[in-house]
Parts: structure tokens; C-alpha cells; sequence
């Protein structure tokens, strides 16, 4: 049986993950406050501004950065627009 949580994302409850997707405490929170649905939104804006500023996961400062637009994206309302990226409703 699925878990459910209240998404801070979505505003809503909805399904959970199965474990937690980062590290630490971001992780344990993300855990359980945002649903999978929230998750797969925040990895596809994740994606484009990887693409869009060309950044490399592998250098600590562009780590850094997307690490701060989780944040933002899945509990602030809100991260750095990406160009023809539209969000979902």
C-alpha cells in the first residue's frame, strides 16, 4: 500500500516516495512533504536548467545552485525561470 503525504508542492494530499531522494535532513524533509508527482515536477526543472545553463552536476558550485532551486522550487514557491520551459498547472 502507497503512503500518502500532504505536498507542499501541489497543495494537495497525493503519493509519496518510497525513500528519500537526497541526503540529511533536505532529504528526510523532502520525504515527507512532497508527494512523487511534486518530485517529477521539481526533476524535469531540474533537467531544463542543467540544459538551459549548461551546468555539470559533477562541479560543487553548480551542486550548490541546484541544490538552492530545490529548495526554492519545492518549498519557497518558486525557482529561476527556464526559457520554454511552461509549468504545470
Amino acid at each position: 500500500m502507497s503512503r500518502t503525504v500532504f505536498c507542499q508542492l501541489l497543495q494537495r494530499e497525493a503519493t509519496g516516495l518510497d525513500y528519500a531522494p537526497w541526503p540529511g535532513e533536505l532529504g528526510q524533509r523532502i520525504f515527507s512533504s512532497i508527494s512523487r508527482e511534486g518530485w517529477e515536477r521539481w526533476l524535469t526543472h531540474q533537467t531544463a536548467l542543467i540544459n538551459e545553463n549548461r551546468l555539470s552536476p559533477m562541479d560543487p558550485n553548480h551542486r550548490a545552485y541546484l541544490t538552492e532551486q530545490m529548495q526554492r522550487f519545492l518549498f519557497e514557491g518558486g525557482a529561476d525561470a527556464v526559457a520554454g520551459l511552461t509549468p504545470e498547472a
